[in-house]
């Protein structure tokens, strides 16, 4: 039986761990009472008595963790931002060609961003065999449910009377998202994408598009579809030929699972690359816990909510 300890367990990605975790016979749960939850000697030894190591915590706080870990043997997965561009960490997205088997035999995971893993997991493919070369100039635009802010903003649209959280909201208006550098780098490319993140009034669910021109890349829609289905045999990211409801795309389609729907919509002059997957899933707890089935040498599904489950 594994030893799991979730340092920063209240917030809303350990949460979902934590219930994903709920019930299995193989994990025994590291807790702390809520007076040492934050206490640091409290945490290292937790940390240290673990197998595995949730990091649920802001960029800072998951640094300062990772330094309490003395014991060689303990895997520390990082739901933070902190180390997804770090060398001595492993980028948590084992649906990347040759990722899974790093993943497999690492003790520092960097679980991928929300935003990030549905423009990877679009682009990944494409500059992996030469369609987009690695100086493209791309664009993406993705909506998010609110609880991808966290406390705060989940706060903020429960208890507000103000009219404009009853809209879309896009931000990070400076072109300056934290994801961008993961972006760039897991999918090799020199230039990050002009990223517009949409934050809209529903809870969990995200939908990242990026748009291209297939003809100016020297291909077909049907051959973009192709290269995806065979790219994601395996994980929980899948290729969807025909996903729209009736002539729309909703980002809540996934809602409360753990893995991502991958589709070509359009046509040969002009198409829509898309991703469709739960923020709080595999845009987090549902990696992180996928990451660590794949470090145990189990059937990664296990304890997540997933296509046909």
């Amino acid at each position: 039986m594994k030893k799991v300890f979730l340092d920063g367990s209240a917030g809303t990605t350990g949460l979902r761990i934590a219930d994903r975790l709920k019930g299995r016979n193989d994990i025994e749960l590291i807790t702390l009472s809520e007076e040492l939850r934050k206490d640091i000697s409290a945490r290292k030894d937790a940390i240290n008595r673990s197998d595995f190591v949730f990091l649920c915590l802001p960029d800072s706080a998951a640094k300062e963790a990772v330094l309490l870990a003395e014991n060689k043997d303990v895997t520390i997965i990082d739901t933070s931002t902190a180390h997804r561009t770090d060398e001595d960490f492993v980028y948590g997205f084992p649906e990347l060609k040759g990722q899974r088997g790093k993943i497999s035999v690492s003790k520092r995971i960097a679980n991928p961003g929300c935003h990030a893993s549905g423009f990877i997991a679009l682009i990944a493919p494409l500059t992996d065999c030469g369609i987009i070369k690695n100086d493209a100039l791309l664009s993406c635009f993705s909506i998010t449910g609110y609880s991808g802010g966290g406390k705060k903003m989940i706060a903020e649209y429960n208890e507000t009377e103000d009219e404009l959280f009853s809209a879309p909201r896009q931000y990070a208006l400076s072109q300056s998202h934290k994801h961008l550098p993961e972006m760039a780098k897991m999918c090799g490319l020199l230039n990050p994408p002009v990223f517009s993140p949409i934050v809209a009034p529903f809870y969990s669910g995200m939908e990242v598009s990026v748009p291209i021109f297939p003809k100016s890349l020297g291909i077909t829609k049907s051959e973009l579809s192709a290269t995806y289905s065979d790219y994601y045999s395996k994980g929980l990211v899948y290729f969807n030929p025909a996903p729209d409801e009736n002539g729309f795309l909703s980002a809540a389609a996934l809602k409360g699972r753990d893995d991502m729907e991958i589709s070509v919509l359009g046509n040969d002059e002009r198409a829509l690359l898309t991703a469709r997957f739960d923020n709080l899933g595999k845009g987090a707890s549902g990696s992180a816990i996928q990451n660590m089935n794949i470090i145990m040498g189990i059937d990664e599904k296990i304890g997540l909510n997933v296509k046909g489950d």
